[in-house]
């Protein structure tokens, strides 16, 4: 009970807040670049601000967790991919590039797909035995999931019929949606919440973590 109150003092208010406050400043950069490098250093900043209060600070992430952050780089340039096309698509270079849209949209959701299921079904079970998961952080990270794969069943179930030029582009906004909430997320993950668990969760915890995320393939 006594570490449950401790770690719930330490994280899960400061988490909350971090998670909150990266979101709500980097909203309207449109950027991948600009926006990514945002998120960054918003995090850094938190995670500054709460060192110096006693609470998050630079960790090095055990197996299993950095397995998760290690997956993050080859998504998001499949998302900086996708961005370009959904770009090109808005400057009227449609046919080709919507194609290319779907399949590319495609190829990213079977590796966006096993990525999330270790993180729902395995990671945010784990932290929310410890701060839960109807509010605060895992509340957030689940929703903004959510979201994001809302947002790429939306284009997939509408890209097939579209035919309209315009209804082409309406689409392809769908899948901007989807970059710029993941883009954020994964930011938030690395700086936020990988760290937190790290603190979190015991050894024979992260041992478990590590063993049930090599089960989906």
């Amino acid at each position: 009970m006594l570490k449950f109150f401790e770690i719930l003092k330490r994280f899960h208010f400061e988490a909350f807040i971090s998670l909150y406050v990266i979101g709500v400043t980097t909203k309207k950069v449109g950027n991948f670049y600009t926006k990514y490098k945002l998120i960054k250093m918003r995090c850094m900043q938190m995670s500054g601000c709460m060192s110096s209060f006693g609470g998050m600070s630079p960790v090095e992430l055990s197996k299993g967790l950095n397995q998760l952050k290690s997956e993050h780089p080859s998504l998001l340039a499949q998302l900086e991919g996708l961005f370009t096309l959904t770009q090109r698509i808005e400057a009227d270079e449609i046919e080709k590039n919507f194609e290319e849209l779907i399949s590319k949209v495609n190829e990213f959701k079977e590796a966006l797909d096993p990525h999330s299921e270790r993180e729902e079904g395995v990671l945010f079970p784990m932290m929310g035995v410890y701060i839960g998961t109807t509010s605060g952080p895992i509340a957030v990270m689940e929703y903004e999931h959510d979201q994001a794969k809302a947002k790429i069943h939306e284009f997939l179930e509408k890209a097939d019929s579209t035919q309209i030029v315009e209804e082409k582009k309406n689409s392809a906004e769908l899948v901007k949606d989807a970059y710029y909430i993941l883009t954020e997320h994964f930011a938030k993950e690395e700086n936020v919440l990988f760290p937190m668990a790290e603190r979190m969760l015991s050894d024979d915890e992260k041992e478990e973590l590590y063993q049930k995320i090599q089960e989906i393939k």
